[in-house]
């Protein structure tokens, strides 16, 4: 095994504030380039797939957001302000690369084709959604698009994105996998575990921070004494690279070159996307009783939705009417498909037992029908077809 031998013979303490860790951009707020900056390759098609996923997310989140104020929806999270960093990476992978998701990036699923029907499907937990209403509204999930079901619990994903590419290190056909999480999942001790045993057997695995500013209430100064999240890769001799997280083509190239190390050398890095959530934490939490008004129009002030069009328009990719097309036509989308979804009934009682054993056990068996039992005799308390009675198909018992 090779160590550096070298030693010294006067005691010297480093505290790490003898470097600081830069952030790459290529981006101005008006669309230009900075001096000496030069863009990725994007294709007209590939740009413009990129903003429509970020303008539908934006869009998605506003109307989502109305509809739970109105009673329709009970809870929802916004990606509002972290587009760029969320979609630019996406689009970086190939589509069929894993994404390990926490709960607040919708527009990686947009990107790759994630239809409208079946954001709603899943929001309003009707018979269509996926997760047969198991989850909270914005946990997806969709083997389709290699989108791995969110779970709440703060932080699992990223040990099990790291499993998950060890796997595809052993497959050897040429994917990787993305865990996003944000910077107060990093003070979780399943972070830590997760980039030492990535870095120990060598999985092509990519670890993105979303370094928001906030975790929920608790501000970045009160989470940790360092120099962000980037510089804990050292501690796990791991690749790293801090990026402005609103800078789509930052994000895009720095992904690019993270998936090459990631893929060809089997190398595990660590992106951290300085970014800010313009948005409350959720539905249920109110931002204006831990930050001021005036550090939200700062950061309004570098909408990466603004920064993504005037770059496009520069291209003469993109217009004032194609922009108003744009935003009507996802409006119009996104409040028919919540409608249909509304009308779709929920999932029927017996799929509360299915899909976790072969054979249900007796117990269960049991349980759902004095479940359904209880329901009918109070039809007053749960309406027919909310309560998912109708074409209840009988579990299979196996003999039981």
């Amino acid at each position: 095994m090779n160590r550096d031998t070298s030693t010294a013979h006067v005691p010297h303490f480093m505290t790490g504030d003898e470097w600081q860790i830069p952030t790459f951009a290529l981006l101005r707020q008006d669309g230009t380039l900075h001096d000496g900056a030069a863009a990725p390759e994007l294709s007209h098609d590939k740009a413009l797939r990129i903003y429509h996923a970020m303008r539908f997310t934006r869009v998605l989140d506003e109307r989502m957001l109305a509809a739970q104020r109105q009673g329709r929806l009970s809870f929802y999270l916004q990606c509002t302000g972290e587009e760029a960093t969320v979609v630019g990476a996406t689009a970086a992978l190939q589509d069929d690369d894993m994404i390990m998701a926490q709960y607040r990036e919708q527009g990686a699923l947009a990107y790759r084709g994630f239809s409208i029907d079946e954001f709603m499907n899943q929001l309003f937990g009707n018979a269509l959604d996926y997760g047969k209403g198991r989850q909270m509204p914005i946990h997806y999930g969709s083997a389709e698009h290699h989108y791995m079901t969110i779970s709440s619990p703060l932080a699992t994903q990223i040990p099990q994105a790291v499993g998950y590419a060890y796997g595809q290190k052993l497959d050897g056909e040429g994917r990787c996998t993305i865990t996003f999480f944000g910077e107060g999942a990093a003070s979780e001790g399943d972070f830590h575990a997760a980039l030492n045993m990535a870095s120990v057997h060598q999985v092509p695995v990519i670890f993105l921070c979303r370094n928001n500013g906030y975790a929920i209430s608790t501000p970045t100064c009160e989470q940790f004494a360092a120099d962000g999240i980037a510089p804990r890769a050292f501690g796990y001799r791991m690749h790293v690279i801090r990026v402005d997280g609103n800078d789509l083509l930052a994000v895009y190239q720095a992904t690019l070159e993270a998936r090459r190390l990631a893929v060809e050398d089997n190398k595990p890095v660590l992106i951290e996307a300085m970014t800010y959530r313009l948005a409350a934490h959720s539905s249920s939490d109110d931002p204006s009783g831990y930050r001021s008004q005036k550090e939200e129009a700062a950061w309004r002030e570098k909408d990466p939705l603004a920064r993504m069009r005037h770059w496009l328009e520069r291209q003469g990719w993109w217009d004032d009417d194609e922009e108003r097309r744009l935003e009507e036509q996802l409006r119009d989308e996104v409040l028919a498909a919540m409608k249909r979804a509304e009308r779709q009934p929920p999932p029927p009682l017996a799929s509360l037992v299915s899909d976790v054993y072969d054979e249900v056990p007796a117990a269960l068996v049991e349980q759902l029908a004095a479940l359904e039992a209880h329901v009918r005799r109070y039809p007053e308390e749960y309406p027919r077809g909310a309560a998912g009675l109708d074409g209840v198909a009988e579990p299979a018992t196996g003999g039981q």
